[in-house]
């Protein structure tokens, strides 16, 4: 593999703007990339016409030599297949989809290629981002460079791959129940779940129902997380959900010393996930370096409701209109487990509705609870190994029955109650598999969770180990 798929962001755009390093080489760099994974990865599934690339490279190459070079200038970049690039396929990894190009770029999209990145292509996603696992009937399964055998997750799978096999410098990502940080974690990459509307979605053809979706960095570093953000944090008219610009740079931030004193609480389990042992000890002893810094930790019992089922109501009722026209006359053309999912969406009541609402309720004030006496919430990211590529998620877990929706058993309640939250690697299992750790911050405290991610990252630094050969 070419060094300069090794570096990170940050290294990458400083060598860029130097001139130590030509768009154009880079360019061909992750072109060649991808040709040599993609049978095994399966991780970037369209692309623009690479000439068109190449020219694209050449005239970022003329920007920086003019002194005209923007933050992300001459970086390739994928963009996850369930957002929009103009010009490309939107498939959302669903075969009623397959041919639907996109018109326009997403908000966030635009904001990268504002910042000066390319667009090369997309990245695979479950359809409609369904579950957790990577594989759908228009480009098939993606894999784990870590081990082939095991899926990098989902939805944003093919992003974390291609983020972990040093394909390409810069991808987007999307997160409604655990999207990125489960990825970022079973690949052993960093991933951000940002606050409810930090990152504009959008424009959308039709009005977008969802209230626990959001876009956020997954990067090799807490840096580079940080830089993608400073591009893409701020208001939208095309987004009535969308927050008010920090104003601050997330990346001067997370470069400042965390302030001593953060009371960081623990919960190794929310009170209800069943955790694999090893997963639960690296966790563990991971939290105690924040001690070690001079930090306090309290031990968190108990935990929130279990919101598993009422997530996947709303989901599946949410999808269910979004695709109610289609059907039933492209019912055959949808995965099967996909619109099984989907279908729990007609048993939708204003009891089940009101039910849901009531327990969203009993979040939130958990959360507020907690966040009185706790500047930030540490966890587990997901509670096993990664499962194999195609599925299924196993239904217990060194002998214990695990919950519903247990894959997601720690991602899913900050989803609901809108609060952000990254994922951190931690170590390796002992079948040498990724292991994360979930750092939950206050509402609209990205930065926080950032300074916390940078410190821990400063004392046990993951980068440069990738898998880069299998």
């Amino acid at each position: 593999m070419n060094e300069l798929l090794g570096l990170t962001l940050i290294e990458l755009t400083e060598r860029l703007r130097a001139r130590t390093v030509s768009p154009v080489d880079l360019m061909e760099t992750v072109l060649a990339r991808i040709d040599e994974t993609h049978h095994d990865l399966n991780a970037v599934v369209a692309m623009y016409d690479r000439d068109d690339l190449r020219r694209h490279a050449k005239a970022a190459a003329e920007r920086i030599a003019r002194g005209e070079a923007r933050p992300l200038e001459g970086v390739p970049l994928g963009v996850k297949d369930l957002q929009d690039a103009e010009g490309l396929v939107t498939s959302q990894g669903s075969l009623p989809f397959r041919d639907k190009v996109a018109r326009h770029d997403a908000t966030e999209v635009a904001r990268l290629r504002a910042a000066g990145a390319i667009v090369i292509g997309k990245t695979n996603a479950p359809e409609f981002g369904y579950t957790a696992i990577t594989k759908n009937l228009v480009y098939g399964v993606t894999h784990s460079p870590w081990n082939l055998k095991h899926t990098p997750g989902g939805s944003s799978g093919g992003s974390a791959a291609a983020m972990a096999a040093c394909v390409l410098p810069l991808v987007t990502a999307s997160d409604g129940g655990g999207s990125i940080r489960i990825p970022a974690s079973f690949t052993g990459t960093f991933g951000l779940k940002t606050s409810y509307g930090r990152v504009p979605r959008g424009p959308f053809e039709h009005w977008d129902y969802g209230s626990t979706s959001v876009y956020g960095p997954l990067t090799k570093t807490v840096e580079d997380a940080a830089l993608m953000l400073d591009q893409t944090a701020g208001p939208s008219p095309c987004d009535p959900s969308s927050l008010p610009h920090p104003g601050i740079s997330y990346l001067q931030t997370v470069r400042q010393p965390l302030p001593s004193g953060v009371r960081i609480g623990y919960s190794p389990d929310l009170g209800y996930a069943v955790v694999q042992s090893d997963v639960a000890a690296a966790v563990d002893e991971s939290v105690r370096i924040f001690e070690k810094l001079g930090h306090r930790i309290e031990h968190i019992s108990g935990g929130p409701p279990q919101l598993g089922r009422e997530w996947g109501m709303i989901g599946a009722f949410e999808l269910a209109a979004h695709l109610y026209p289609l059907l039933p006359e492209h019912e055959a053309n949808f995965g099967r487990g996909f619109l099984s999912g989907v279908k729990l969406g007609w048993q939708m009541t204003p009891e089940i509705w009101g039910t849901a609402a009531a327990q969203r309720a009993h979040l939130n004030q958990w959360c507020a609870d907690i966040f009185q006496r706790v500047d930030v919430l540490v966890t587990p990211t997901v509670p096993f190994d990664p499962p194999p590529a195609g599925g299924p998620f196993p239904e217990e877990t060194e002998g214990r029955k695990q919950i519903l929706a247990g894959v997601a058993s720690f991602t899913i309640p900050f989803n609901l109650s809108w609060h952000p939250a990254a994922t951190v690697r931690v170590g390796l299992s002992r079948n040498r598999l990724p292991m994360g750790m979930q750092i939950v911050g206050p509402r609209h405290r990205d930065d926080l969770v950032l300074q916390v991610a940078r410190a821990f990252e400063r004392e046990r630094p993951w980068h440069p180990q990738w898998p880069t050969s299998w």
